[in-house]
């Protein structure tokens, strides 16, 4: 999961708490955090049933495929370059994991996404390696939601078609601008009449589901430039748009380059970025349901948004994350050590830790607040005082018994959900 969303920045959660759920197509939990507290031994087995909540199925499955065709300097998700000698033994690695997991959880997938790195980027016979294996090892009787990323310029009508042909029924493509100069800048491997191409593929496919992920705040950009890609992407009528001001994350080539002076973020350039997005996407006839996703009536992502609800998830590939009840764990960020272990019969966990009530409080509230429901009332009656400040400040109003950011509030969403936790 592509990705490299919008990272809130509240000060008072920890890194993997933010993790959960900001990075919200799907792309989530791919970082090797060094908040997780606990480290698991590598022939432990996979944490099962020690938690109430455990007696129910696990619905949702996130599998993190690394590899990339080419590295994007801004990107801080665990990637490696794609290695065709590692790939076979990667998704026979990802196909025993599956055989784990199963064996200590009860899985009945409702929603399954195939993030990264790009997924696309694999051969299509391991595509269909990894498709059929989870046919023959899941129970997908109750599946509604089959995401993979794609990236344009591994899109091909062989791909899109086995794709269709096995169940996957969305696809989220990671086209971040219409604009040459700025494909270049994030070191994209497409140019815009690919990225059509490919969305035109799709559409051919028979994919009815379709998101684009966009990108502003990028280094140089004007308005007119974001603008354009906006109505560009509006005109092709993708039934979900995400639409992600650019950060500046530790460890990469951007992050450096700001370092040095190279780049510089703008807060205000970036809120009228924001604005126009609103304005332009919600004329077109999206809903504004996450402060960074809008979808036509029905398109919501089913995946994302039970993240966003604190929803148990199943992690799948290296340096994907887990939640269970109150116990969240993460493999190990390196796909050979993966492969290794899972072969071997070992667990793949790296890290784990315990999430307190806090911890599970703080992240409803603050995932809560970036959706359009917003959080029930109750939820906010510890702070009477900033919940009226911020309703007479205009940033958040009462609807159905919900505390719902306004047009205003969603522009300091982070800021808003930071007095609460």
């Amino acid at each position: 999961m592509a990705q490299k969303k919008t990272r809130a920045t509240f000060k008072k959660i920890d890194k993997v708490t933010l993790a959960v759920a900001i990075d919200c197509m799907g792309k989530s939990m791919n970082h090797n955090y060094s908040a997780v507290v606990a480290a698991v031994p590598a022939a432990s087995p996979a944490i099962a049933g020690d938690t109430p909540a455990s007696t129910k199925p696990i619905q949702h499955l996130y599998l993190h495929i690394p590899f990339c065709a080419r590295i994007c300097p801004y990107c801080a998700f665990y990637k490696e370059l794609l290695d065709r000698s590692q790939t076979e033994r990667f998704c026979e690695a990802v196909v025993r994991e599956v055989e784990q997991q199963t064996a200590a959880f009860a899985v009945l997938p409702t929603t399954i996404y195939f993030g990264g790195g790009t997924p696309s980027a694999l051969m299509t016979s391991q595509l269909e390696l990894l498709l059929k294996g989870f046919h023959e090892r899941l129970d997908l009787s109750t599946l509604t939601e089959w995401t993979v990323e794609a990236n344009p310029g591994s899109v091909s009508a062989r791909k899109a078609a086995l794709l269709r042909e096995l169940g996957v029924n969305r696809i989220s493509l990671g086209v971040q601008s219409w604009d040459e100069e700025l494909l270049k800048i994030l070191g994209r491997e497409h140019n815009a009449p690919q990225a059509e191409k490919s969305f035109s593929i799709l559409r051919a496919a028979g994919f009815t589901n379709i998101n684009v992920d966009l990108m502003f705040g990028l280094p140089g950009q004007t308005t007119p430039q974001w603008r354009s890609t906006l109505e560009k992407t509006v005109s092709l009528q993708p039934e979900h748009i995400s639409a992600y001001c650019l950060t500046y994350e530790e460890d990469t080539e951007f992050f450096l380059r700001q370092a040095r002076g190279e780049f510089h973020a703008d807060p205000d350039v970036d809120a009228k970025f924001f604005e126009m997005t609103m304005s332009i996407l919600q004329d077109a006839g999206y809903e504004h349901y996450e402060i960074s996703n809008y979808a036509r009536p029905g398109f919501s992502s089913m995946h994302n948004s039970a993240y966003w609800a604190g929803e148990d998830y199943l992690g799948i590939g290296p340096s994907a994350f887990s939640t269970r009840g109150s116990q969240r764990w993460q493999n190990v960020s390196d796909y050979r050590e993966y492969a290794d272990r899972i072969l071997s019969g070992e667990s793949a966990i790296g890290t784990m830790e315990q999430l307190t009530p806090e911890m599970k409080r703080a992240e409803r509230i603050a995932f809560s607040l970036r959706t359009g429901e917003g959080i029930p009332a109750e939820c906010l009656r510890p702070w009477p005082k900033e919940t009226q400040e911020f309703v007479a400040l205009g940033l958040l109003r009462q609807s159905n018994g919900n505390f719902v950011l306004t047009a205003a509030g969603k522009s300091l969403a982070d800021s808003v959900a930071e007095a609460f936790v």
